[in-house]
């Protein structure tokens, strides 16, 4: 779907899609999301074979586009009429927003009875509990401080794992030298400033970038380090092709896939797609941490907001929910998602190598005291700062 469509158009389209919620199957799952690439669509599918064997049919009502932008949009034309789907993906403040405007629905009966409070982490639990009641379901953790690199052009041109800033932007020359693209990007806000998320991480230290992204601290925002990051995003930017603007980031991951560009700097949704082209790591695919951030995780959480939806349907709901945090299905969707569990307790027996650095990361940086919300991505700052810094960082 354009992302480029207007509230009023993508209403129409949500509430025929929806057939009216309120009109809806009560043994119907409708789930509005943005997940329409290949490996994603892998992974919900996941899911969806997970209802298909309790009795519940998936009712899919994808929005493309725009990192999301578009399908919140979507919903709140959705919630205005009060056609609620059974959930929706949702992001940590968005999640919080509809929470206090009374529109969510009350999970805690079954957090209680399956233990969410004590497997899943506290910072998640900040984002998916409101005034005590659970009203959304974390779906996974997503860390947006990776580096994507295919692994024959980085042999061919003798290139090695970067550990600072400036190694990696001589390992960007070496693949201009030889003539492939150094950084796939897709020149779309969200994009650029999930790239900047990990460069002020790099610059500032893992303390700067709590007080700039987390705290808003204005000494920090307006400090001679946050200079510097613009400066290094004026560098490295400089080593993108001439046809990045608009492109969506999936698009981006396929030039690393084919070997077209050296390196992506994107969350490890973008795994999710090398997965889908039955790529390996460490034999096709290299992931390292973005350069000056090994050690800590600047991350996200794909969560399932549950609306309140009348009685006779929250079964579904609380099959979903029920489903989502299962063991055997934070394993199965994570796998093929890229992402990591959102629960502490799942093994990592059947992650890959990117995986099992993702878990084991992700476990250090949680007990360490470095394990930062993003702010491109939703759990830095409410929506309005977080809008206004993809604009600024774009401009």
């Amino acid at each position: 779907m354009n992302r480029f469509l207007s509230s009023a158009a993508i209403a129409v389209v949500m509430m025929a899609g929806l057939g009216g919620a309120q009109a809806a199957d009560v043994k119907e799952v409708q789930m509005l999301h943005w997940w329409t690439s290949g490996g994603e669509a892998a992974a919900l599918n996941v899911l969806k074979q997970d209802l298909s064997k309790e009795g519940f049919a998936w009712k899919d009502v994808p929005v493309a586009g725009g990192g999301g932008d578009a399908a919140m949009t979507a919903l709140k034309a959705m919630v205005a009429a009060g056609t609620y789907p059974t959930a929706s993906q949702m992001l940590g403040y968005t999640v919080l927003d509809y929470a206090q405007a009374g529109v969510m629905g009350d999970l805690t009966e079954t957090a209680k009875k399956e233990g969410w409070d004590k497997s899943v982490p506290a910072a998640l639990q900040k984002f998916s509990v409101y005034d005590g009641k659970w009203v959304a379901a974390p779906v996974n953790v997503h860390s947006v401080n990776w580096l994507w690199i295919n692994k024959a052009v980085m042999d061919k041109i003798g290139g090695k794992q970067p550990k600072s800033f400036d190694e990696l932007i001589a390992l960007l020359d070496k693949a201009k030298a030889a003539g492939v693209i150094p950084l796939a990007l897709g020149g779309q806000n969200w994009q650029e400033a999930t790239m900047f998320d990990s460069i002020v991480l790099s610059t500032g230290g893992p303390e700067f970038y709590k007080k700039a992204f987390n705290d808003l601290d204005e000494a920090s925002l307006k400090s001679d380090t946050m200079k510097t990051s613009f400066d290094n995003l004026a560098t490295i930017i400089k080593y993108v092709d001439p046809n990045f603007s608009g492109r969506d980031w999936n698009l981006a991951t396929a030039m690393v896939i084919k070997g077209d560009a050296l390196v992506q700097v994107m969350g490890d949704w973008a795994k999710g797609e090398f997965v889908a082209a039955k790529k390996k790591p460490d034999t096709d695919f290299l992931c390292y941490r973005f350069p000056g951030t090994e050690g800590s995780v600047i991350y996200n959480s794909d969560m399932f907001g549950m609306f309140n939806v009348p009685d006779d349907r929250k079964a579904a709901q609380v099959a979903l929910a029920t489903a989502t945090l299962s063991k055997s299905f934070q394993s199965a969707f994570n796998v093929v998602k890229g992402s990591v569990p959102a629960r502490t307790d799942v093994p990592d027996t059947d992650f890959d190598a990117c995986g099992k650095k993702g878990i084991a990361d992700l476990k250090a940086a949680n007990e360490g005291g470095t394990l930062f919300g993003s702010l491109a991505q939703g759990y830095g700052a409410p929506p309005a700062i977080a809008n206004a810094y993809k604009d600024v960082v774009s401009k």
